[in-house]
C-alpha cells in the first residue's frame, strides 16, 4: 500500500512511519520540520519537506504519489500555544486539516485517516472513562480547532463519500517523544530524572490523565486504515487510551522508581496551574478496542520502561 503520512517525521507520526514500512508499505513523509526531525525518517523514505497549510502543493504532491492511505498527524498540539496564539492554532490544526482533506479527495485514497485529541475535546465535567456520546466542551482554543477538524472530516465524508474517520488520543508517551516545546509530561519527567533534576508540577499533582503509548496509537491508525480500505467506519469517531486514570505525582512516582531514583530526590516540585489544561481526563477504549480488533493498551510501567530505555539510549 501507498500510504502518505502527515507530521511524519515528529514522534506519533515517526513511529507510525516505522510501523509502516515493516510491513512493506510505501511511505511518503510530510512535514515542515518545525517540532520534526530528518532523522526520524527512515532511510529509504521520501520526505516533503512541506506546510499542510500549502494546499496547492500539498495537492499536487499527493496527485503525483496517489496514496491510497492518508494518515493527518500534522498539527499544533500544545495548549498553551493555543491560548497564547489562536489564529495560529486555528490555522494549523483547521484550515491544514482542510488542506489534508482536500488533497486526500483529488487523490483518490481509499482510506483517510485524521488523528484528534480525548480530552481536551472533551473537557472538564465529562464522566470517567469518557465515552465517544459524551459531547463536546472544548477548554481551550486547540480542543476547538480540533473539534472544528472533525467537523470538517465528518462533512467530506458526507458531501463527497471520503473514505475517513477520526482517532481521538489520550496522552501519547513513548520513545522519541523530546522533552522540548509542546513535549508531554512523561518525556520532561524522564528528562529530569535523566540529568538529575526533579520533576516540576503545575498544579497539586492531583489531577489525572489517561497515558497511552505510542505503539498503540500506530496499531490503531494501521487497523483504522485496514477497515475503511476494506468500506467499513467511514465517518466514525473512536477514542483510543487506556480507561485508566494516572495523577501526576502518581506518574512522577512511578518514573523514579522505573529510573532507581531516591523518592526524596525526585520528589516533585510545584508551581501555579496553566490555564486551559484539565483537572482530570481519562478516555474509555472500548468501543474503538471492538470495532479496530485491536489488543488490551500497553500497561503504563512497561510503556514508561521502553521510554526510560530509549532516554538512557541517547547518551
Amino acid at each position: 500500500m501507498r500510504a502518505l503520512v502527515t507530521g511524519g517525521a515528529g514522534f506519533i507520526g515517526s513511529t507510525l512511519v516505522d510501523a509502516l514500512v515493516a510491513r512493506g508499505d510505501e511511505v511518503l513523509v510530510v512535514d515542515d520540520l518545525s517540532s520534526g526531525n530528518r532523522e526520524n525518517v527512515p532511510a529509504g523514505v521520501e520526505l516533503a519537506e512541506l506546510d499542510i497549510r500549502e494546499a496547492d502543493a500539498l495537492a499536487a504532491l499527493a496527485g503525483r504519489f496517489r496514496p491510497e492511505a492518508v494518515y493527518h498527524l500534522a498539527a499544533q498540539i500544545d495548549v498553551r500555544t493555543s491560548m497564547a496564539d489562536p489564529l495560529h492554532d486555528a490555522s494549523v490544526n483547521v484550515l491544514g486539516t482542510l488542506s489534508v482533506l482536500q488533497a486526500a479527495l483529488g487523490s483518490g485514497a481509499r482510506a483517510v485517516v485524521v488523528c484528534s485529541t480525548g480530552g481536551a475535546i472533551y473537557g472538564d465535567g465529562a464522566p470517567l472513562p469518557t465515552t465517544e456520546n459524551e459531547p463536546a466542551d472544548p477548554e481551550s482554543p486547540y480542543g476547538l480547532s480540533k473539534l472544528a477538524a472533525e467537523r470538517y472530516t465528518r462533512f467530506f465524508v458526507r458531501a463527497h463519500g471520503l473514505p475517513a474517520l477520526v482517532l481521538r488520543f489520550a496522552n501519547v508517551y513513548g520513545p522519541r517523544q523530546h522533552p522540548a516545546g509542546g513535549a508531554g509530561v512523561v518525556s520532561l519527567f524522564c528528562d529530569r530524572a535523566r540529568n538529575g533534576g526533579r520533576p516540576t508540577v503545575f498544579g497539586d499533582g492531583g489531577q489525572t490523565r489517561d497515558f497511552l503509548f505510542v505503539g498503540d496509537v500506530a496499531r490503531a491508525a494501521l487497523a483504522a486504515a485496514d477497515r475503511l480500505s476494506a468500506g467499513e467506519l467511514a465517518g466514525e469517531v473512536f477514542n483510543v487510551g487506556t480507561g485508566t486514570e494516572s495523577t501526576i505525582t502518581e506518574l512522577a512516582a512511578t518514573i523514579g522508581r522505573v529510573a532507581g531514583l531516591d523518592p526524596d530526590a525526585f520528589a516533585p516540585e510545584f508551581e501555579p496551574a496553566r490555564p486551559g489544561e484539565l483537572r482530570r481526563s481519562c478516555l474509555d477504549p472500548t468501543r474503538g478496542l471492538t470495532a479496530l480488533g485491536l489488543p488490551d493498551p500497553t500497561p503504563l510501567a512497561d510503556g514508561l520502561a521502553a521510554t526510560w530505555a530509549w532516554h538512557l539510549s541517547r547518551g
